[in-house]
């Protein structure tokens, strides 16, 4: 289990690391939390609520990452399309979190919401940049889950970035289940991506190439290379195998959405209880490259 400790006063401006390090962080305005690389950007994790203007108040959500940079400065991520206002970059969520009270809807923020609590961690570790971020699911204003998401940036390499994200959940006042789409023949909810305005989309996954949108499939790992302003990169997701219920079945579009489903649906399971006092761990490696 992830523990709190304090950090102290949270700083403004720039708070630099280790000389040995090229990494650092600095605060932004809306309760953003920038992360550089030898002073270029890498990601944004969003603490704060966040609702462009123009955007139905309803949208509004925090505790979530955009955007993604390669390490050549392509952000291949994309928050609020208007064609799925509920994608935002690298986030997690479910369509189905039921509990004792009623059943809630994670993913498109209908009777339950993320709330920040604050930071646990900012510092570095092994060379990298580490966020660990407390969070809240609240069901109006009874918090029902504990949510710790440590995201660990590491330094480029060569054209190459890795981002560890750790994600823990515990049900706080009595179990809480957790399901994708019940939708007939899907299983979205869990750990997933939204890929900006592009061109040139491939996707392809540890079985090789998908040509057509896909659900319900294993892999061990899933990635979308596309031209993003004339600028080809490509971002991997691919989940630890220690994951409870790993390698799981995704949601693959050719609009631009890649997901790793958990729990997933079979004939013998859909759907995960977090229990109180039990927190479930889930790990992913994000790799983003530019591609040459």
């Amino acid at each position: 289990m992830i523990r709190k400790v304090r950090t102290g006063k949270i700083l403004f401006v720039l708070a630099a690391l280790p000389a040995a390090a090229q990494m650092e962080w600095r605060e932004l305005p809306g309760g953003r939390v920038e992360v550089l690389d030898a002073g270029r950007p890498a990601l944004v994790y969003n603490a704060g609520p966040q609702l462009p203007a123009g955007v139905p108040e309803h949208r509004r959500r925090c505790c979530y990452i955009f955007p993604v940079f390669t390490p050549g400065g392509v952000n291949v991520l994309d928050d609020f399309p208007k064609d799925h206002y509920h994608h935002h970059g690298l986030f997690w969520a479910w369509p189905v979190v039921e509990t004792s009270s009623g059943r809630f809807d994670l993913w498109m923020y209908r009777g339950i919401e993320h709330r920040f609590e604050g930071w646990i961690r900012r510092d570095p570790r092994e060379g990298a940049a580490q966020l660990v971020a407390e969070n809240g699911w609240y069901v109006k204003d009874a918090r029902i889950v504990r949510e710790v998401a440590e995201i660990l940036v590491h330094p480029a390499k060569g054209d190459e970035r890795r981002i560890d994200v750790t994600l823990e959940w515990e049900a706080l006042k009595g179990p809480v289940t957790l399901r994708g789409s019940q939708e007939e023949g899907k299983s979205y909810g869990g750990f997933s991506a939204r890929f900006a305005p592009r061109e040139g989309t491939a996707i392809r996954t540890s079985e090789g190439a998908v040509t057509k949108d896909e659900d319900l499939v294993r892999h061990r790992w899933a990635e979308l290379e596309a031209v993003y302003g004339g600028r080809k990169a490509v971002l991997r997701i691919t989940p630890h195998e220690s994951s409870p219920g790993a390698p799981y079945q995704w949601c693959l579009r050719e609009y631009g959405f890649v997901g790793a489903s958990f729990p997933g649906r079979t004939a013998e399971s859909n759907g995960y209880t977090l229990q109180p006092g039990v927190p479930l761990r889930l790990r992913f490696t994000v790799t983003v490259a530019d591609v040459r």
